[in-house]
């Protein structure tokens, strides 16, 4: 594992997280976890290592409803809080950084990200998206898409091709709504975890979303 320095920022909400700094900070992506999940996913860290070597700096951080709980999914409620930390971690890597930053996420943490960024367009330059949960599993008609139409900075999303939490012909579909540019990377034979469950990794992929969210964003 590459270095990396723990963030305490006592906005309200606080930013906790973990820093990996590129060599030199100038873009960046800002990282949140699902609902069962925190910043240590082994998912958010590879992919946090992988984009410092590739010369982005990341912020991988834990949504407040993390910091409040240790294990658990958000509170119903807790959704609007959730971005307000989100917000906060973007205000905190764009004071570090001087390029371009990047917010987004895994599941949950990802749709949070789309809602804030929807609502506040000006907050992000682009957006990388991790098993983006489109509806839950067994419940295709109940889509999460009514802020797709206000969305409109470009959106990376990768999804695997067994996610219950949406088949890649309904992540195709529900794209078209998106006002801005998408791009839809596939993971053959992935589920929600994108390969990444318990100690379980799939090597490959970090390299993967790098090299195709630097392509996608013109890095």
């Amino acid at each position: 594992m590459t270095g990396f320095e723990t963030i305490l920022d006592r906005s309200d909400p606080p930013v906790r997280g973990y820093l990996h700094r590129s060599s030199v900070i100038k873009d960046a992506v800002v990282l949140t976890h699902g609902a069962g999940g925190n910043a240590n996913m082994g998912l958010l860290v590879a992919l946090a290592e992988a984009f410092a070597d590739g010369g982005i700096t990341v912020l991988r951080c834990d949504l407040p409803f993390r910091q409040e709980r240790a294990f658990g999914p958000p509170r119903p409620g807790q959704a609007e809080r959730d971005r307000a930390g989100l917000k906060n971690a973007v205000t905190y890597i764009r004071g570090l950084a001087s390029g371009r930053v990047f917010p987004g996420g895994q599941s949950y943490g990802g749709r949070q990200a789309t809602m804030l960024c929807a609502e506040q367009p000006e907050l992000a330059d682009g957006m990388l998206l991790l098993s983006y949960p489109l509806h839950a599993p067994g419940k295709p008609e109940q889509l999460r898409v009514q802020h797709f139409p206000e969305l409109r900075v470009p959106c990376f999303f990768v999804q695997g091709t067994r996610d219950p939490f949406g088949t890649v012909e309904e992540m195709r579909a529900a794209l078209k709504l998106v006002a801005g540019r998408t791009e839809l990377m596939t993971v053959e034979d992935a589920g929600h975890d994108l390969g990444f469950k318990g100690k379980k990794k799939r090597e490959d992929l970090p390299g993967l979303v790098v090299s195709g969210f630097l392509r996608f964003i013109g890095a």
